[in-house]
């Protein structure tokens, strides 16, 4: 019995959605892949519903290079609201505490070393980290006390930028994998002497992706919300808007491989590459180098690793 075609067309390489507010990153997917009429999408780390900007979709083979991505560092903007504590440490949520203390200027700058570099952080009750194989904020939503551990995570930096009241602060961070900037600004609050919560949360970069590559759903479909209908779309001509599959690699080293080679490293075998251009790839290290792209003739062959002067393919892309 052959193997079931799957549905839609081979669609291979990235966009770099500006997610619109009140609209879920999985929802976006969704729709991504609907306009795009791709067999396979996925994204590269969630946006909550109530944040706008860069949420990074690899469609088919790309998808292969998300780690990549949500392993990279990611830039919010954000803006804190003193005075109230939400349950969802937002402004969608329900006021649990409040406080007539409001921070002045240098109060806020004082503390910020104390939430820069490697620290501790207990996310948002209203996350999806799983507890006992449940999704933490559906716990929460169904009244249940919600207790989850603090974990490390890293704040590469944190800047005030504005304050354009005594009720609000505008801040922008880098941060690594993992990091709630909702729980940044509960956090932050706490050391304040006050209470906190987002008011406003926009992310501007991830990883190689920034803003000035992304597009919205108005520009694919001529509507804020991607709301077409199917005979209104034509998938082919929206191609143009996605990046190469190699795009998510863009900072680690590359090699460019003869036609044989190419071959070899399509069927997964290892090759052995000579030594100037394996020294190239080095940059003098004579280590591993554990991610390595190999391509032919300008097209993403594979991820590789090189070992001396042996190639080998990890994550080979099959694009045909």
């Amino acid at each position: 019995m052959g193997r079931r075609r799957k549905k839609g067309r081979k669609v291979h390489g990235w966009l770099v959605l500006d997610k619109p507010y009140d609209f879920g990153s999985t929802e976006a997917v969704s729709k991504l892949r609907w306009l795009f009429d791709a067999q396979k999408a996925g994204h590269a780390g969630t946006l909550d519903p109530l944040a706008t900007g860069i949420l990074p979709v690899a469609f088919g083979e790309a998808t292969k290079t998300v780690p990549f991505i949500q392993d990279g560092l990611k830039t919010y903007r954000f803006t804190a609201r003193w005075g109230q504590a939400t349950n969802t440490d937002d402004r969608e949520g329900e006021i649990i505490a409040s406080s007539d203390h409001r921070p002045q200027k240098t109060d806020i700058e004082a503390v910020l070393p104390d939430f820069t570099g490697l620290i501790q952080q207990v996310p948002p009750a209203f996350s999806a980290i799983k507890v006992a194989g449940e999704r933490a904020y559906d716990l929460a939503r169904d009244g249940q006390d919600v207790v989850l551990e603090a974990r490390p995570i890293d704040i590469e930096s944190l800047r005030l930028v504005d304050m354009p009241d005594d009720d609000h602060a505008v801040f922008e961070a880098i941060t690594g994998k993992g990091a709630y900037v909702r729980a940044l600004v509960r956090d932050i609050a706490e050391a304040l002497g006050t209470k906190g919560h987002i008011a406003d949360l926009r992310r501007t970069c991830v990883g190689p992706f920034s803003e000035d590559m992304a597009v919205t759903l108005e520009e694919l479909t001529g509507d804020a919300l991607g709301s077409v209908e199917r005979e209104a779309v034509e998938p082919a001509l929206l191609d143009e808007f996605l990046l190469p599959i190699e795009a998510a690699l863009i900072d680690y080293p590359s090699v460019a491989l003869s036609g044989v080679e190419a071959q070899k490293i399509a069927r997964g075998q290892a090759v052995v590459l000579a030594p100037p251009v394996a020294s190239g790839v080095r940059g003098g290290n004579s280590g591993l180098v554990p991610v390595v792209l190999a391509v032919h003739d300008e097209q993403a062959l594979a991820i590789c690793a090189l070992d001396g002067l042996t190639l080998k393919p990890a994550r080979v892309f099959v694009t045909d």
